[in-house]
């Protein structure tokens, strides 16, 4: 029997990567075989995939040494950073570098990049419509990965953009849920205006990742955007309404508005709220929902993240 050719996933107990990891090994008759890559063999997190029957490896994205020991044997690599553990899209970048030289080094065959828009190739530092923050950036966390794309890129590794979306898991893990307003009513708050969204459960991002992987080198050298689904703010709180079986109102603000609110990173995500809705035409056409739901087939929409994690919404 032919040997199973590991992918290494970097942030392996993340929402990113544990998707993947759990994609790999819930297909016991695939060609591939997991090694999930954490700076802590000995969390929960870890030690539960392991039991599942993962390869547990420690690395640091910071330590590009350790990271080439664990991409060491491997046929691929699943690589992303942690913008939001310490809000610098200099380490971002930094970390992005010694994930694309450990690639090379270790000679790997196939490297997913988890990746962004430049935002400041649609809205220049000097334009004003949005400020500028940390003097060189519009959307930082969006910024800092995108002008991490060349060095995937010129690393002579064969490597794949996966341009991801809004993780519907913000409504959980960053309390943009439904809130009650000052009159007791149930509300989302967006800057959004009027429109759509490109959204995705942060594990359907592991599961497409694993479709990339499967098709060999289809997609290697390309772009893809993936998502589950493009709502409104209006479509999102209607699809809230029915999970929730109470009213949850859309409240639409200004961009100005929401990167006043008082919790780190506020102005960042008002950014890119503005930028999505600003640049909702392009953004959206690069992120195509039929061709996600190819790459996996078990591709969530809203209203179906919504059920499995009703309970957590409450």
């Amino acid at each position: 029997m032919e040997k199973k050719k590991i992918i290494a996933v970097v942030g392996a107990t993340g929402s990113q990567g544990s998707g993947l990891v759990h994609a790999i090994l819930n297909d016991q008759n695939g060609e591939f075989r997991v090694r999930a890559i954490t700076r802590n063999a000995t969390s929960d997190k870890a030690k539960e995939l392991e039991k599942l029957g993962a390869e547990i490896v420690e690395a640091d994205v910071a330590d590009e040494k350790s990271l080439i020991e664990a991409f060491q044997g491997a046929y691929g690599a699943y690589c992303v950073t942690f913008f939001w553990e310490h809000f610098s899209p200099e380490k971002e970048k930094a970390h992005a570098k010694n994930m694309a030289e450990a690639a090379k080094k270790a000679d790997l065959k196939h490297v997913i990049w988890s990746t962004l828009e430049d935002t400041r190739k649609f809205i220049p530092l000097d334009d004003d419509r949005m400020p500028t923050l940390m003097e060189h950036y519009k959307v930082p966390h969006f910024d800092a990965k995108g002008e991490s794309d060349k060095l995937f890129v010129n690393s002579g590794v064969p490597y794949t953009l996966l341009l991801t979306s809004f993780y519907w898991d913000n409504f959980i893990n960053f309390g943009m849920g439904p809130q009650k307003d000052e009159n007791g009513e149930l509300a989302i708050t967006l800057p959004l205006g009027d429109k759509k969204l490109p959204g995705i459960a942060a594990e359907d991002i592991g599961k497409a990742a694993y479709g990339i992987f499967k098709a060999g080198k289809t997609y290697q050298g390309k772009t893809v955007g993936i998502a589950g689904e493009k709502l409104t703010g209006q479509e999102m709180a209607d699809k809230f309404s029915k999970v929730l079986g109470k009213k949850v109102k859309y409240n639409a603000i200004p961009a100005s508005v929401y990167r006043s609110f008082d919790f780190p990173g506020a102005d960042d995500l008002g950014n890119m709220f503005k930028f999505n809705a600003d640049f909702a035409h392009e953004f959206g056409k690069v992120r195509d929902i039929e061709h996600t739901r190819k790459l996996n087939p078990d591709l969530m929409t809203f209203e179906d993240w919504l059920q499995k994690n009703k309970e957590k919404l409450k």
